[in-house]
């Protein structure tokens, strides 16, 4: 179900506590997370303009975004995902592990 390839992406773990963990990710080209679920909803921000390609187990999917660019998903997404574009890209990923906590 991943992708093969030899370049693992760089989390920079920035904050894990009780209520979030906010990770730095770094990808060279080509660089990959490995096959991953997410316990919690996560938000993720993209700091360069990137193409990420996403694999979820039956297809690939490739999905550009502009810095500042930002979306959300909800807990359970089984993943692999992969920097499809010809420079590094970063994304900062924050999981929400208690929501009440926000309020």
């Amino acid at each position: 179900m991943a992708f093969k390839c030899d370049v693992p992406a760089v989390p920079t773990v920035q904050l894990d506590d009780a209520t979030a963990r906010i990770t730095r990710w770094d990808f060279p080209p080509g660089a990959v997370t490995g096959w991953h679920r997410h316990g919690w909803p996560y938000f993720v921000v993209m700091l360069v303009d990137g193409v990420l390609r996403i694999h979820d187990g039956s297809k690939t999917t490739d999905v550009p975004l502009a810095a500042g660019q930002s979306y959300r998903r909800e807990s359970g997404i089984e993943h692999d995902v992969m920097n499809a574009s010809p420079h590094p890209i970063a994304f900062v990923e924050i999981e929400v592990k208690d929501p009440a906590a926000l309020v």
